[in-house]
């Protein structure tokens, strides 16, 4: 088959489009001929810390496609059922959380290839409102949004998130479905660019990360701040988030020392909670979280897999607002 993998050398450089040995499903297992994968930032921070001697591996978690082969003691799901991928492994129950979750795409082989193999319970039916390119993005970056929004962030109608650095999957995911439930949705970015983008998309305010958030936001005026930056960032949320305020951490795109300030923490009882994507239990109540509320991925751009390295280039330079597409070939 077909397929992009990772070896060789750090970084994009070390992508290649390939051919690979197919194999087929093992017990309890189920072969999906994919149309549509997605990229996430997690496969940069992947293949940015692999480098020479690593064992190749086909990168990817996100994907959709049709069921084309399956194991012995497959009882969930039929050869032709169109179906869309959980990439968290081994991961059922939202309160049971593994040490480190096993993700599809790292070290498994992941969905940037003409077809990849599953657990039965990974493969869901794919909405059908939505097309192959939206459902190929639809399931990291949603289900790490889901969880940090309601599981870990218990955001109710009303209240008012905060989403700093828009642009990537998850934040977009984010404001989307915080908006869906009736909150309040307010972003920052340090793109000028995405800063009109996002106007189309319905929030309350989108500004500048470098400005003075208390004057845009107000002081004690939000209750919610989903935290993928870390250390650039935030030191302004005490600025701004209510006493009883909740903030919920699931990246560190600038780095992992914190300063904390301890008073600005019990004084106002200020939760700090921590969170990475999310169980087959959050999975399948975001798929009918997204249903319900007929939200469609914010699409940014689609490629063919044969120029995946294109697709990663952009992402790197953090130039996508929304998600990315990979269109798998079907001859």
């Amino acid at each position: 088959m077909r397929a992009m993998i990772h070896a060789g050398a750090e970084g994009i450089k070390g992508l290649q489009y390939t051919k690979q040995a197919d194999r087929d499903p093992q017990k309890g297992e189920v072969k999906i001929r994919l149309k549509t994968a997605g990229l996430n930032h997690r496969d940069l921070f992947l293949m940015n810390s692999r480098g020479h001697g690593e064992v190749p591996f086909i990168p990817g978690s996100d994907g959709a496609g049709m069921i084309e082969a399956i194991g012995e003691g497959v009882t969930n799901g039929t050869i032709g059922d169109e179906v869309i991928i959980n990439p968290c492994l081994g991961w059922e129950y939202m309160n049971q959380v593994p040490v480190v979750p096993g993700i599809l795409g790292g070290p498994t082989d992941g969905t940037l290839a003409e077809s990849v193999i599953i657990p039965q319970q990974n493969a869901l039916r794919k909405p059908s409102y939505l097309s192959w390119e939206e459902a190929g993005v639809l399931s990291l970056a949603p289900l790490t949004a889901y969880r940090a929004l309601f599981t870990r962030g218990n955001l109710k109608p009303g209240e008012h998130v905060l989403i700093p650095g828009i642009g990537g999957g998850v934040a977009t995911f984010a404001a989307l479905m915080a908006s869906a439930i009736g909150a309040e949705v307010s972003v920052t970015s340090r793109s000028e660019e995405k800063l009109k983008s996002v106007q189309q998309m319905p929030i309350t305010q989108a500004f500048d990360s470098h400005s003075n958030w208390k004057e845009r936001l107000g002081s004690g005026s939000i209750d919610l701040i989903l935290d993928s930056i870390g250390p650039a960032t935030f030191h302004q949320y005490f600025d701004v988030i209510k006493p009883n305020g909740r903030i919920v951490m699931f990246g560190a795109s600038s780095g992992d020392e914190i300063t904390i300030p301890a008073r600005a923490i019990f004084f106002p009882q200020i939760t700090i909670a921590g969170t990475s994507m999310g169980s087959g239990e959050e999975y399948k109540s975001m798929l009918e979280f997204m249903t319900q509320h007929s939200i469609h991925p914010i699409m940014d751009s689609t490629y063919d897999l044969k120029d995946t390295v294109s697709a990663y280039e952009r992402m790197e330079r953090s130039g996508q607002l929304g998600n990315i597409a990979i269109l798998i070939p079907q001859d």
